[in-house]
């Protein structure tokens, strides 16, 4: 913990050192988050290049209120960077709606405690997700995922509360389809 401390304070004063030791600690987890909202690697590596800069540039404002709880605290400020940075992304990219695969390699930063079956399923809902619209990948994460409001998500997209509502909603009817033939394919290809 009071190695963190160190990393936060000298982040806050714009040493190199202490920023290189954060991008290498949270890279994977930043890297993880970005591409639940974008299509390729080379996307989610720019928005976490992108939301890194913004980390960086911004550090003074992280405050420690709890030394007890300052990892979680600072996970969730890095959380809400990386996802405002890939909002940012895809309002300025919504055109491209390619769905493109997910390199192994990326998966290769598990979290700690996570078995291979549930890797393997995280893996497949990403999939998923990433075939949905971008409109309604964006609220399924925020919402889903992220565990924001719709009021919040409304505001955070500039779109209305029923919006993202009616988003979700379709995203999850998506989903269904989705697993439904997945299924279905399975249980095919086992007879």
């Amino acid at each position: 913990m009071e190695k963190l401390l160190h990393i936060i304070a000298g982040c806050a004063q714009q040493d190199r050192h202490s920023q290189k030791m954060l991008y290498d600690q949270y890279y994977g987890l930043c890297l993880k988050i970005a591409f639940r909202y974008v299509n390729t690697y080379e996307q989610a590596t720019e928005v976490t290049h992108d939301a890194f800069l913004k980390m960086f540039r911004n550090f003074s404002r992280f405050e420690v209120r709890d030394k007890e709880k300052v990892e979680m605290l600072l996970i969730g400020w890095i959380r809400r960077v990386v996802i405002n940075a890939a909002i940012d992304y895809m309002r300025r990219e919504m055109n491209n709606t390619h769905s493109y695969p997910i390199p192994e390699h990326v998966w290769e930063h598990k979290d700690d405690g996570q078995s291979s079956d549930n890797s393997v399923l995280y893996k497949e809902l990403i999939a998923l997700v990433k075939d949905l619209p971008p409109a309604y990948r964006m609220v399924f994460n925020l919402h889903v995922i992220e565990g924001y409001s719709h009021p919040e998500i409304a505001k955070m997209l500039g779109i209305t509360t029923g919006t993202s509502k009616s988003n979700l909603s379709k995203a999850r009817v998506h989903l269904q389809k989705a697993l439904t033939a997945e299924n279905s394919e399975k249980i095919l290809c086992q007879i």
